[in-house]
């Protein structure tokens, strides 16, 4: 199902944890699989700079990771408010307010009172991709 909306994103740099080689399927060096970490939530590591949240509810999050960068200081592109693709790290019904694991991914949460503000559009179970609407913090 498709969702046709503006997301609106900036572009900071990415740090070491989202600056990964992910190339393509069989060459050396590429991971398996090679998703990246596209589509996790992403934190102001440094000037200028992105990386993963890691700790969960704690850190301030500023949006979705929307592309693969494929190596450190490689351009992130970070989708802040609008419907974008989010991977579960957990079981998330439709409507249902989320939040971060610690691993950057989504889980059923309490609306305004964790480090993000999204609502899932779709139900989704753990290492899937869903649609969520992200709000304005």
């Amino acid at each position: 199902m498709a969702y046709e909306e503006t997301l609106r994103s900036i572009t900071l740099l990415a740090d070491s944890s989202i600056g990964i080689f992910t190339g393509p399927p069989g060459v050396p060096g590429s991971l398996t699989p090679n998703s990246g970490k596209q589509f996790r939530w992403v934190k102001v590591t440094g000037a200028g700079a992105a990386g993963l949240c890691s700790t969960g509810a704690t850190e301030h999050a500023i949006g979705v990771l929307q592309n693969k960068p494929q190596g450190v200081g490689d351009a992130s592109a970070i989708g802040v408010r609008g419907i974008s693709m989010v991977e579960c790290g957990g079981t998330v019904a439709a409507g249902d307010s989320l939040k971060l694991d610690t691993s950057s991914r989504v889980v059923t949460g309490v609306y305004g009172t964790d480090n993000i503000r999204a609502v899932a559009i779709l139900a989704g179970a753990v290492g899937q991709l869903i649609p969520a609407f992200i709000t304005a913090r």
